[in-house]
């Protein structure tokens, strides 16, 4: 397989691959919803896309919970996972493929994968004792455990002792070359801080890792011995390699990995970044398969100041949270307001408060009043002005913003990339304060009044542009008002314009005619009873 020439014109982003223990939460939805808006924004950029999420299927807390509901695993893993597939729909994800672990030929490429790494040299049988946490799927060092044997991602959760016969990878024999593509590399594992802890893991010596389990009947057995498990994460990691197969193609790694290979991006949660910065890109090497281009953790999402998820019980219900308030606000509020990297606090108030004051107050009022304007001094239709200097107030922020929030989303930066738009409407709303069109217009000062309204409104068109991939059906709303026949929400779309480039596009409004009935774009919300 030659992996040498990859065209700069595609690009392929995972979420993690979600345990279907239990239905999904916010917490789920987070990387999702950020995932989600790279995606777009690449498709803004023109470049082919594939985004893939789905369901990681296997192992023993997948047992346990099917175990505990009355059902078998597949039945219990096939209700599950169209949750996710139903909650993605609410949130207006536009993924490309959803891999499920349970997949037939999901189950080849393993075994194929597997064939690799053992012809490697790499797997190898030996006895495994230890601390296990079912929740992480993971053996536990004892001196990471809370008093009392409990683990520390899962601090209501008892780990359990183990001792066991078990086939291992050798994760010692990839330490120097791992060690050397850190350093070659700098940016394969973000933020700085996560990058920091894998180091500071790696340099403290990598021990092989057991990769197979006995007394586990849900996963794929180990193809040199049928009588034991595969473990869940060499099983799970995969996932992304079927997910590049093309439907009709035979599951073979050469067909999974012909177009899209190397991934340019995980994003995942920072409790399981030791298996995608350490464990897998080492798998990937003992196979001799090119490594993804990064690895981005990001933080945790708190309530009242504790980690959330399912073993804590204090998640909330994103399916009401998005029928309650709307795609849009949701996505808004966590990519806005959270530095994603960093853990973030939810705050209902706090909620309504940012997207009520940014999206409703003054993106959409903005629109709103400017289009009335326009129709009640310009008959409805696009002011007719000529060159607007660069140097005017707003055309001076624009001329650079596109290229500044293009920097934003590569960096997954998102809450920047809202402030810095935010930083032009709020600039349109005050220029239009200052300016007072309706003073003008009673001077029959026309082309000032006209020349004030295009400003504004080719500086609202940018924002939205800029904003589609956080709020895309907001912004298909702001785009349809202007005139223009282009929805945010169609991945087939066409786009006519590119500000993410180093100029803006300024103008391309003109090219309009008739400005669509002004009518709010965002509703005010108000705070609900119960979310």
């Amino acid at each position: 397989m030659n992996f040498a020439d990859r065209s700069k014109d595609t690009f392929a982003v995972t979420t993690p691959l979600y345990y279907v223990n239990d239905l999904p939460h916010i917490g789920s939805a987070y990387p999702t919803m950020a995932a989600d808006a790279l995606a777009r924004f690449e498709r803004l950029l023109g470049k082919s896309v594939l985004m893939i999420t789905g369901t990681d299927e296997h192992g023993q807390k997948i047992q346990r919970a099917a175990e505990s509901h009355g059902r078998s695993p597949q039945e219990y893993c096939d209700r599950i996972s169209s949750s996710f597939v139903s909650l993605w729909e609410l949130l207006n994800i536009q993924y490309d493929r959803f891999s499920r672990t349970t997949a037939t030929q999901h189950e080849a490429i393993v075994k194929e994968f597997f064939g690799r790494v053992w012809d490697a040299g790499d797997i190898y049988s030996d006895r495994q004792q230890g601390w296990y946490c079912v929740s992480c799927e993971e053996f536990k060092e004892e001196r990471e455990l809370l008093a009392g044997n409990y683990c520390p991602l899962h601090p209501n959760k008892q780990v359990e002792w183990r001792d066991e016969q078990n086939y291992f990878f050798r994760l010692s024999r990839y330490q120097e070359q791992l060690e050397a593509h850190y350093q070659t590399y700098p940016d394969f594992i973000q933020p700085v801080s996560r990058r920091n802890e894998v180091l500071n893991f790696v340099s403290q010596g990598l021990q092989d890792f057991s990769i197979s389990r006995v007394n586990v009947d849900w996963g794929f057995p180990v193809p040199v011995a049928p009588e034991q498990t595969l473990y869940v994460w060499f099983d799970a990691l995969l996932g992304y390699v079927t997910a590049l197969l093309d439907p009709d193609s035979e599951a073979t790694l050469e067909n999974a990995l012909a177009q899209w290979w190397p991934i340019n991006i995980h994003i995942i949660g920072k409790d399981i970044l030791r298996f995608h910065a350490v464990y897998w890109p080492a798998m990937l090497m003992s196979a001799g398969l090119p490594l993804p281009g990064r690895v981005f953790g990001h933080g945790f999402l708190t309530k009242d100041g504790q980690k959330m998820g399912k073993t804590m019980g204090n998640t909330i219900d994103p399916v009401a949270l998005v029928k309650q308030y709307g795609s849009d606000a949701v996505r808004y509020y966590f990519l806005k307001t959270i530095e994603f990297g960093k853990d973030g606090d939810f705050s209902e108030t706090r909620f309504i408060n940012t997207v009520n004051a940014d999206l409703a107050d003054n993106l959409g009022n903005l629109l709103n009043r400017t289009l009335s304007m326009v129709r009640k001094y310009c008959a409805g239709k696009v002011p007719s002005v000529g060159e607007i200097a660069v140097e005017h107030p707003l055309r001076a922020i624009a001329t650079s913003l596109g290229q500044e929030v293009k920097q934003y989303y590569e960096v997954l930066a998102f809450d920047r990339a809202c402030e810095a738009i935010l930083d032009l409407v709020r600039a349109s709303n005050k220029f239009i304060d200052e300016q007072a069109p309706w003073s003008l217009y009673k001077q029959k000062r026309q082309t000032e009044v006209e020349e004030v309204l295009y400003a504004v409104l080719e500086s609202v068109r940018l924002a939205a542009y800029l904003l589609a991939p956080i709020i895309p059906h907001t912004c298909t709303e702001i785009y349809k008002q202007l005139g223009f026949a282009i929805d945010f929400n169609n991945k087939a779309q066409t786009f006519i314009t590119t500000p993410f480039s180093s100029h803006s596009n300024w103008g391309i409004l003109s090219d309009m005619q008739q400005l669509g009935e002004p009518r709010p774009v965002f509703h005010r919300i108000e705070l609900a009873q119960k979310v």
